[in-house]
């Protein structure tokens, strides 16, 4: 049996462990009592930054005090430079997402505008995945709704084909749109313009992307003044509209410096309660992007995690000027592990640094003042979400205030695809990450009862194993005391003790109450309470919607075809890419079937028993 010892005790241990480190570049994993990882940092000496934790007269915030006092045992790993160890912990970040470090959110969120360059008609789209394929990507941007902002813009102002076809491969097959006729399109789809014209197009627009609008600006001038000596009106008109409207794109950001001032401006506000990380992305003189990183109160903030965040944030940008100006400081080994990390990918050192004067100091603080608001305003609704869950609690009578909330709901297209669908708030606010879909396997029939206990029995088997995320403080189920009581009964019989109260609506579908199993408890007098149970109960009902819906799409285009003998998923495919439709399929006679590539004679005939069976089973025919 293991020995209890006090904190101070542990403390002493873990001091010891940690003055017998090497003085070497290495990597420390920080694990609570459960062996699971909570912190990882790097150091240029483990020794030395290992034992500080663990002084008693150490001098650390409220936020690293919180994660040492969690401490149980760390594991270390020696390197050979700190550029290995600043890798290894961004890796192990990656891998066990630490409760106490800070985190860059994953990069496939993030929007990037893609060029398929080595195409002889590039096309340009907008996507979330950054690939290796040879196509240049551009960004990433901060929001979904400013990439389409610059892309709508470019297409009009330089006549790039905004629709689905492929050039060459569909050169002259159809008419051209809409769009080639009011002088929106260059029209490739007519063979009037090369495959040489058209990539010099995307050279432009990948200069513009890249920040030089006064390149790009002289480049369209020298056309128009061409095309106007030359007598060619209408394409001077083109360019004289391409250029204005380019240069309003580029007037909508604010202007910071010269024209040819490229820099990244990143700025750190901290306190108790919350972080803020501010990156505003300065290109031709002016700021193109910004956003804002917060982090929560638990999440550690010291010099040598925000190295390993910046290292993150430059791993996934496709350009990196040539300075970075920060409002903190950062020790010189640190910067000098940054900007090699960074060169190794991209092919030059940046010029990280800390101003001290000067205009570039005042950007700092501008960017700074930015970071502080922002914080500001997560603290009110953070304050606000706050006061909202703790009257929740007092009126549900709770024991403590429910910090993970999961709702549930069970939605079905008849007997088929029944589904529950899972969604979860944390602290107030939605956490799409951590939502899930059951699809009901083993209840029979349609009974939301039957299928809520299967999914919540499932949930409730990997309360302790975390694949779910962390076990919740309240469970709501959209549905009244029937559904509740079978929740409970379920519970009971596992030994969870979970809070259980589900959703009550009125005859207009809308939210009236909780429930437990025997009572109602009215929140229409709470407005602040009534509106998140409300947000939550909407929310619930679209995601399993949506999930169900999705599945259904799908059974009904693949299922019921590959149910007939002779039909696998090809034959399945070819027969809806041809008739674009199972309706159209069930209509269709044996010639017609027949000249769909790969369906044989034998086929037909299966697919037309197979539907005059089905219309013969169903009661009143189906149509």
């Amino acid at each position: 049996m293991e020995q209890k010892l006090t904190p101070g005790e542990r403390r002493a241990i873990l001091l010891e462990k940690a003055n017998s480190l090497p003085l070497r570049p290495g990597v420390y994993i920080m694990r609570d009592k459960n062996d699971k990882v909570i912190y990882v940092g790097k150091s240029r000496s483990l020794k030395n930054r290992v034992s500080q934790y663990f002084h008693e007269s150490a001098h650390h915030n409220e936020k690293t005090r919180r994660m040492v006092s969690c401490v149980w045992r760390f594991d270390y790993i020696l390197t050979d430079t700190e550029i290995e160890a600043l890798s290894l912990e961004n890796s192990l970040i990656k891998q066990y997402t630490p409760k106490y470090n800070i985190k860059l959110k994953d990069s496939k969120s993030y929007p990037y505008i893609r060029i398929s360059i080595n195409d002889p008609y590039p096309k340009i789209t907008v996507t979330r995945k950054r690939l290796a394929d040879g196509a240049k990507y551009f960004g990433p941007y901060s929001s979904i709704s400013a990439v389409y902002s610059i892309l709508g813009t470019i297409q009009k102002s330089f006549g790039i084909a905004s629709c689905n076809r492929e050039f060459p491969r569909d050169i002259g097959k159809e008419r051209p749109c809409l769009n080639s006729h009011i002088g929106l399109c260059c029209a490739p789809c007519t063979g009037t313009v090369s495959s040489e014209e058209y990539r010099g197009l995307f050279k432009e627009i990948m200069s513009f992307l890249r920040g030089s609008f006064k390149e790009c600006e002289q480049s369209l001038r020298e056309r128009m003044e061409y095309a106007s000596e030359n007598l060619m009106f209408e394409a001077a008109a083109r360019y004289r509209d391409r250029i204005e409207a380019l240069s309003k794109l580029w007037q909508r950001q604010k202007v910071v410096g010269s024209p040819d001032m490229e820099e990244d401006v990143i700025a750190l506000y901290t306190d108790e309660v919350c972080s803020c990380i501010s990156v505003f992305y300065i290109r031709g003189g002016s700021i193109t992007d910004n956003e804002h990183f917060l982090f929560p109160a638990e999440q550690i903030i010291e010099e040598e995690n925000m190295t390993a965040f910046l290292s993150e944030l430059y791993n996934i940008r496709e350009y990196v000027p040539h300075e970075i100006m920060l409002d903190f400081t950062l020790p010189d080994e640190e910067l000098s592990a940054l900007a090699e990390m960074i060169r190794s990918r991209v092919g030059y050192k940046p010029d990280i640094r800390t101003p001290e004067r000067g205009d570039r100091r005042a950007l700092c603080e501008m960017v700074y003042d930015n970071a502080k608001q922002e914080a500001m305003l997560y603290k009110a609704q953070t304050e606000k979400d706050n006061k909202v869950l703790i009257k929740l609690a007092s009126m549900l009578r709770l024991e403590v205030v429910p910090d993970r909330i999961e709702a549930y709901d069970i939605s079905n297209f008849g007997k088929d695809n029944i589904t529950a669908g899972m969604i979860v708030a944390e602290n107030g606010k939605l956490k799409k990450s951590d939502y899930r879909t059951f699809k009901i396997k083993t209840t029979d029939g349609i009974d939301d009862y039957g299928a809520m206990r299967e999914a919540l029995s499932r949930r409730l088997a990997h309360l302790t194993d975390e694949s779910f995320g962390a076990p919740p403080d309240l469970i709501l189920l959209d549905g009244g005391k029937g559904h509740v009581a079978v929740v409970r009964e379920l519970m009971a019989e596992l030994g969870c003790e979970i809070p259980v109260f589900g959703m009550v609506k009125d005859d207009f579908h809308k939210t009236r109450a909780l429930t437990d199993d025997t009572s109602e408890i009215s929140i229409a007098r709470e407005q602040a309470v009534f509106q998140f149970i409300y947000r939550l109960q909407e929310e619930v009902h679209r995601y399993t919607i949506t999930r169900m819906e999705n599945a259904k799409s799908k059974s009904l285009k693949h299922s019921t075809l590959e149910e007939i003998d002779g039909i696998g998923a090809i034959k399945a495919k070819s027969l809806l890419a041809h008739f674009k439709s199972i309706a159209a399929i069930r209509k269709a006679d044996k010639a017609s079937l027949m000249r769909v590539n790969g369906i044989t004679a034998v086929n037909a005939d299966a697919i037309i028993a197979y539907y005059e069976k089905k219309r013969k089973d169903s009661p009143a025919g189906e149509k």
